[in-house]
């Protein structure tokens, strides 16, 4: 089937103990960032910027759900997945996590990602970028609660604020 041609499956991760015996798992960033800002320039161009953000969150979701799944794994409570969270975002070279609103009792939060791998460094352009962050966090807390959350990008580096922050909420 057509649509099951680049189906993400986890395998597609390879096994990365053994991969690159040479050059090992570290990657420089600009190459990350030549792989996602010239395909969000072709799809851009191919189907429009709004359809590109749209793809960039679902694809980031999937990721998110992924790492959740096959890196994290089930928490016992939401301290351990936060601490574990942070963690291996930090292990990983995503970013540095912090929860700046917890939302216990409402489910929605506050979350800055500093050093965030999308966009730090970058210049200002008035906008935020961080599409793909949005879904990859949107993934994770629906992995965790078992909820879809809305999340958006409410601060950016290329913004200005020198670090991104997100408010997620849970769905109805």
């Amino acid at each position: 089937m057509a649509d099951e041609k680049y189906k993400f499956t986890w395998e597609l991760i390879g096994d990365v103990n053994n991969c690159r015996p040479n050059l090992g798992l570290n990657l420089r960033l600009e190459v990350y960032r030549l792989m996602q800002y010239t395909l969000r320039d072709v799809i851009s161009k191919r189907i429009g910027p709004d359809a590109c953000d749209e793809i960039f969150y679902q694809a980031g979701e999937i990721a998110g759900k992924a790492l959740y799944e096959n890196v994290l794994g089930k928490q016992s409570d939401a301290n351990s997945f936060v601490r574990n969270l942070q963690e291996t975002l930090r292990v990983l070279g995503i970013g540095i996590l912090r929860i700046e609103e917890d939302g216990s009792s409402d489910g929605k939060m506050v979350l800055s990602v500093s050093e965030d791998l999308d966009c730090s460094g970058l210049p200002v352009v008035d906008d935020v970028v961080c599409k793909y962050d949005e879904g990859f966090i949107a993934g994770i807390l629906q992995g965790f609660t078992g909820k879809t959350f809305d999340v958006r990008e409410i601060d950016c580096w290329c913004t200005g604020a020198r670090t991104c922050r997100f408010h997620a909420k849970p769905n109805e």
